[in-house]
């Protein structure tokens, strides 16, 4: 009977203990039932992850952190854990993540799909820590910070380059130009108003010349579509058989046919005219020396002088 009770006693305590480890299992996030494996990743920077923190690849939970512990020159080692069932490279990336808006973190198995051996239990991946929320916006805010700093210097700088070259004198200028474009501005007015009122008062004879040009504008229209009926025709064709006339007799001229052709291409009528013209001139030159030979008194009664030919 008392054998009995202590069997009991130790089968209770056994069951305790194995209730005591399951439970502490649990706590941890970790699956007595399920066969895994188990990685490591050495970081720098935990970024707030601990221990049950989850394991995803693919945004699929595989697995959580079973443990976080310092490292040789103040690197943290993280052991973790991943079902059996999930294969990858032994070159695969642990990376740290953040899961939503309000800061949750997870670390994420980016598998590695090459020729070297698949990774088995115990063995330490490659970690990395993808940017959050938090870093994307800071870096924006600084870049545009420093754009901002960057403009505001440009206008600073073009504001002194401004200053520099508007000096006092090159302000008066430009006050004088402003003002002096007012009063064009005035002028073009006053000219304006001033046609205007010409207009007004001689829009009788604006619109009587108006109309004479309409008149004059028809009746042009009318002659032309009156030599538009027969009369253009008639004008062109006769226009064109005088060219072709003319066309005809410069053929024949060149040829050397007609007189006009032989008084052009032929330099006797040349030779003759100039020696008839100097034949003239020699008789004149004789009338003159001797004009008794040519009119039959004298008063002084000189004798005739003998013609010379030049």
């Amino acid at each position: 009977m008392n054998i009995s009770n202590e069997l009991k006693t130790g089968i209770l305590v056994i069951f305790g203990v194995g209730l005591f480890i399951f439970g502490f299992s649990y706590l941890k996030s970790n699956d007595i039932f399920v066969s895994d494996r188990t990685f490591y990743a050495i970081y720098s920077d935990v970024e707030g992850v601990v221990n049950g923190t989850p394991v995803t690849v693919n945004g699929l939970p595989v697995g959580n952190i079973q443990n976080i512990s310092f490292f040789k020159r103040n690197q943290l080692l993280v052991k973790f854990r991943v079902e059996n069932d999930i294969e990858f490279s032994v070159n695969s990336l642990a990376q740290i993540y953040e899961t939503g808006l309000i800061g949750g973190k997870a670390l994420a198995i980016i598998p590695s799909y090459d020729k070297s051996r698949i990774a088995v239990s115990n063995d330490t991946l490659k970690s990395a820590i993808a940017p959050g929320l938090t870093d994307l916006v800071n870096k924006k805010i600084t870049n545009l910070q420093v754009k901002i700093e960057s403009m505001v210097m440009s206008a600073d700088s073009v504001l002194f380059k401004i200053n520099r070259v508007f000096d006092d004198s090159t302000r008066y200028n430009l006050r004088k130009s402003v003002s002096d474009f007012n009063l064009t501005i005035s002028d073009l007015k006053e000219t304006s108003s001033l046609i205007k009122s010409i207009v007004q008062s001689n829009k009788n004879e604006i619109d009587l010349t108006i109309s004479n040009v309409s008149k004059i504008s028809k009746d042009l229209s009318d002659i032309s579509s009156t030599l538009n009926k027969g009369e253009m025709d008639v004008t062109l064709s006769n226009f064109k058989k005088s060219s072709e006339d003319l066309s005809q007799i410069l053929k024949d001229i060149n040829k050397g046919k007609g007189s006009i052709a032989k008084m052009i291409n032929n330099d006797s009528l040349f030779n003759n005219l100039n020696n008839a013209s100097r034949s003239i001139d020699l008789l004149l030159e004789d009338i003159r020396i001797n004009p008794k030979r040519y009119i039959h008194f004298s008063f002084f009664g000189k004798k005739n002088k003998p013609f010379k030919s030049k």
